[in-house]
């Protein structure tokens, strides 16, 4: 039950972030679908024993690529359902943490999380550019076949 709980609510952040970033109505339910795919592979993951940090990575490439899947069946932008579905994996609660053990002088605890943040923020724009790259080799090879 907790999972589908974690699906809905990812679901409903993702849509509420296209609503937040102007998207059209008629893609919101598809920047919904974006984030919940997106935490979908997190969380399974997650649970067969991959890091966070891969878990993110995996789940941010799949992202990018169902985003891309949309754009061009809906001749919509990718950057509507990429960021929109983002956004479930964003680490701020963590970026939080971090600076709140700052604040109470927990230096240890809080560079730890800092560092964390750090590679989950990283794991994301690595996922987001890695699948961008593959789409565009992958369209190049088929615009230029003899080489």
């Amino acid at each position: 039950m907790m999972y589908i709980e974690q699906l809905v609510t990812s679901f409903i952040a993702s849509a509420a972030f296209g609503i937040l970033f102007n998207a059209p109505k008629e893609s919101l339910i598809k920047c919904g679908l974006s984030g919940m795919f997106g935490w979908m592979v997190y969380i399974v993951l997650e649970n067969i024993g991959f890091g966070t940090v891969f878990s993110t990575l995996a789940a941010s490439f799949f992202i990018t690529v169902t985003s891309q899947v949309f754009a061009k069946i809906y001749k919509t932008p990718i950057i509507i359902f990429s960021v929109a579905g983002i956004i479930p994996l964003v680490p701020g609660g963590l970026a939080y943490d971090a600076m709140r053990n700052f604040v109470e002088n927990d230096y240890s605890t809080a560079v730890a999380l800092a560092a964390k943040a750090t590679m989950i923020s990283g794991a994301i724009a690595i996922g987001l550019v890695f699948s961008e790259v593959i789409n565009q080799v992958i369209r190049q090879s088929k615009l230029n076949p003899n080489q």
